[in-house]
């Protein structure tokens, strides 16, 4: 008898439907959770990265030369104050789209990196990569070993407070491949993640991503789900997401 057959298996801290083609294991060399779900999977690791990595990972992705980044407010930092901030390690960007013939700004900070060539293009905007450091190198590689993937271009996403956001939308850009797989590592403030049937919006599954939370959307994802972060106006602190990908 296995000594340890009797130690009961992690619950998935969310809630699935009850129904056919839901359902999820604890993969214990993982440490993850396989979520399968109609036209797709997840892959869910609540704590994926230590408290020590993502504490200097949050750290790492705000440093600059002209705030203390412990205390600033930087969603009332105006356009003209924070382009005059040089950040030590990220090339953060204010993104606008355009919307009814106006310019608006996208209500997060955006940055782009990856391998020589890599742009991506979304809602309109094209993104040149910038060159890969140390810092999301290793992300990406402690992500590759659970994914048994490699990625070359990440996407970041700041979202300042509870009033940045993210709206509906499916990762199923042409550049990404016909099903791509999209690695999304989270720090800082917790945030609900939720994804949705294309064909029945009603059906949706809200994910809790958490400080060092690891998701991942694979198969035919992409094409019949779509995913959101959106507003939660009692959280007050910055949410950072990285989302992995391979560009074709």
């Amino acid at each position: 008898m296995d000594l340890f057959s009797d130690i009961e298996e992690p619950r998935l801290p969310f809630l699935i439907p009850d129904c056919s083609g839901y359902s999820y294991r604890w993969d214990p060399s993982l440490h993850a959770f396989i979520v399968k779900i109609p036209n797709g999977e997840l892959i869910f690791s609540q704590h994926f990265f230590y408290q020590k990595i993502s504490d200097r990972s949050v750290e790492y992705f705000q440093e600059n030369d002209t705030y203390d980044w412990t205390c600033t407010d930087w969603q009332h930092i105006s356009a003209e104050e924070f382009d005059q901030v040089t950040f030590t390690y990220v090339n953060w960007t204010r993104d606008h789209i355009e919307m009814y013939g106006k310019r608006i700004p996208l209500p997060r900070l955006t940055a782009w990196y990856g391998d020589p060539g890599k742009s991506y293009t979304y809602s309109g905007i094209t993104s040149a990569p910038n060159p890969w450091n140390n810092g999301l190198r290793y992300i990406k590689e402690q992500i590759e070993q659970v994914t048994a993937l490699s990625f070359n271009s990440v996407l970041l996403n700041w979202y300042r407070n509870g009033e940045d956001h993210m709206g509906w939308h499916a990762d199923d850009e042409p550049e990404l491949g016909q099903n791509p797989v999209i690695a999304s590592v989270n720090f800082g403030a917790a945030r609900d993640f939720v994804i949705r049937r294309i064909d029945d919006p009603s059906q949706k599954i809200v994910i809790p991503v958490q400080h060092g939370t690891l998701l991942v959307m694979t198969g035919e994802l992409q094409h019949y789900w779509q995913h959101s972060v959106p507003k939660r106006k009692k959280v007050t602190d910055s949410r950072f997401n990285l989302t992995f990908r391979y560009i074709y």
